[in-house]
């Protein structure tokens, strides 16, 4: 509870005041039924009898008429402290989910998977919306109504109110039996609303990848299976509430005609009245109405605790990448030197098999650093240390001297740009995705950016230029125009370290030359590692790196390495056949 007590507190008084609202609606339930016997009896018997009821019946009528504006005021009261209180909640629930997610290094969302945190944050949060809304209606209401009406059933009549120790033990025992089988349903449920938001968030991302390969039918296989997996378990919930109304019905349809039939008697044998009938069968539904709303209530509690925990896994997910307690959070990246010291890395912590082996080398602070090697040797995974967008499992990383561990996250990042292999841009304005370098850019300093990325020239040409629009995930520009703008989104920032990962792989060799003489003129002074599969993209870097299977082979020049390294060599000439590159 102390977890979700802060999410109360901004709202106390609403969730004060809406139950309190409530009990004025109750207060007026039993109070009705009560008034209407007063008038069947004391008003239409004496009209029957002496002709002179009516001033009786108006005056009770009166009273039903205030009490029912009374009930009003406080029903409304209370569904609007309810509304305001519920969203409040679960808006701030909803901010901090999202804070912890942003807070979270890629193991950690790998370990939740994409789709499942937009369910937790959407549909489980809403269904804590829905119960707390439901609770704060119901939580003093129901019990209210039932304690309210059974005293007022037991004092019209008290031996006909011995029917209630019968039929409310029975409400109780379905009660049970529902929240029982309710809660492992619910559970599944919204495990299988995790696949299906997988499976179309997957298909939308990648829909140009599908339509190329035409692979739509087995997508739409996919989504059909996902889609009857999610019915079934809805089916499987749902049907222990399309039971429970039959049921709970059953058992109040039994106890009225059981009243009628008793109290029936004893009106004809003149023990009780017609109004006291009356009333009666009025409180034993309120009564049993008011079980089935806490049946409800329960029914919903079940659902949203199956996603109270997995929200609060979410929440209680610790970060594996965060700042030391020892950090210097005033610590910035300022010169760009970098060091690996005998690092290792395995992204499955037990496997014996190291992604990273033993890397150990220098990188002078203004260098470009061309990285070069085969598929899957470990590039992306060497320059992803730096930021710390991963941690080593053995040795150590340094930018200017200083471990990158003893960086605050945010300072060290932010001395970094990085333009990643899979480039990403965001829906908004052209100008928006470079800002993301630099939210106070100027006009010209985002020119000037996309300039350099030889980006400026297509963007001028839009409809709408720098104001025009991008899709989501920049859909409507091509590959090459994607990594352009997205290089000219780091050059924006100015970073002292520069990384490129394969970033111009869709671009030709012309534009891609264009680009790097750029990055003599911008970004002077800083440190530039160039991620690249064409040996063209890093042979005229200070510094050539290149790794095979996890560790690096060589490191020099082009000229020290076509020399002295057999590996570099056969790239070399596999792509050149013997000529020079251009």
């Amino acid at each position: 509870m102390k977890r979700w007590m802060k999410y109360v507190k901004p709202y106390k008084w609403a969730f004060i005041l809406g139950p309190l609202c409530m009990i004025i609606e109750v207060v007026g339930e039993v109070i009705l039924p009560k008034l209407l016997q007063k008038i069947i009896d004391g008003g239409v018997g004496n009209e029957i009898a002496a002709g002179n009821g009516t001033a009786y019946i108006v005056t009770m009528a009166g009273l039903m008429g205030v009490t029912a504006i009374l009930m009003l005021i406080g029903g409304v009261g209370g569904a609007y402290f309810g509304a305001k209180a519920s969203v409040g909640f679960a808006a701030d629930l909803r901010m901090d989910a999202y804070k912890k997610i942003q807070s979270f290094s890629f193991a950690n969302i790998d370990k939740f998977r994409t789709g499942s945190l937009v369910t937790r944050l959407t549909n489980d949060i809403s269904q804590l919306q829905i119960f707390v809304n439901m609770l704060l209606r119901m939580c003093l209401r129901s019990p209210g109504m039932i304690v309210g009406a059974t005293i007022m059933a037991a004092i019209t009549n008290p031996r006909l109110a011995t029917i209630l120790f019968i039929s409310i033990p029975l409400v109780l025992l379905i009660i049970f039996v529902v929240i029982r089988a309710g809660f492992p349903r619910f559970s599944k449920m919204q495990s299988k609303i995790d696949s299906l938001n997988t499976t179309v968030q997957e298909n939308l991302t990648n829909v140009r990848v599908v339509k190329s390969f035409v692979r739509e039918d087995r997508e739409k296989s996919k989504f059909y299976t996902a889609n009857g997996e999610l019915k079934m378990a809805g089916l499987s919930a749902l049907n222990v509430m399309i039971l429970m109304h039959p049921l709970m019905m059953l058992v109040l349809n039994g106890t009225i005609i059981t009243v009628l039939w008793l109290g029936g008697n004893q009106v004809i044998g003149g023990s009780m009245s017609r109004g006291e009938l009356s009333a009666f069968l009025t409180y034993i539904n309120q009564i049993l109405m008011s079980l089935m709303m806490v049946t409800m209530l329960f029914i919903n509690a079940s659902r949203a605790l199956a996603s109270a925990k997995r929200i609060a896994a979410v929440m209680d997910e610790e970060p594996d990448i965060k700042d030391s307690a020892d950090c210097n959070e005033n610590l910035l990246v300022k010169e760009g030197a970098i060091r690996f010291e005998n690092v290792s890395f395995r992204y499955y912590k037990n496997s014996p098999d190291k992604v990273l082996d033993n890397i150990s080398v220098d990188i002078p602070a203004g260098s470009t650093v061309g990285i070069i090697g085969s598929t899957g040797c470990g590039k992306t995974t060497l320059v992803s240390l730096i930021p710390r967008l991963y941690d080593v499992d053995e040795g150590a990383v340094y930018i200017d001297g200083v471990n990158v561990k003893d960086y605050g996250l945010v300072n060290l990042r932010d001395g970094i740009g990085v333009v990643l292999q899979k480039n990403v841009l965001f829906s908004g304005t052209v100008e928006d995705n470079l800002r993301w370098g630099k939210g106070e850019a100027t006009d010209e300093e985002v020119r000037a950016a996309a300039a350099y990325a030889q980006a400026d020239g297509f963007v001028s040409e839009m409809e709408g230029g720098y104001k025009g629009d991008l899709v989501q995930g920049g859909l409507n520009v091509s590959g090459g125009q994607k990594q352009r703008l997205c290089i000219a989104r780091a050059l924006l920032k100015k970073p002292k370290i520069l990384i490129l990962d394969d970033s111009t792989s869709a671009v030709d060799t012309a534009t891609e030359a264009r680009i790097r003489e750029a990055f003599k003129t911008d970004l002077v002074g800083s440190t530039k590692l160039i991620i690249a599969q064409r040996i063209s993209s890093v042979m005229e870097s200070d510094i050539i790196i290149v790794m095979n299977d996890g560790k690096i082979t060589g490191v020099g020049t082009h000229e020290e390495l076509l020399a002295s390294n057999e590996e570099y060599s056969e790239i070399y000439h596999s792509q050149t056949d013997g000529r020079e590159a251009n």
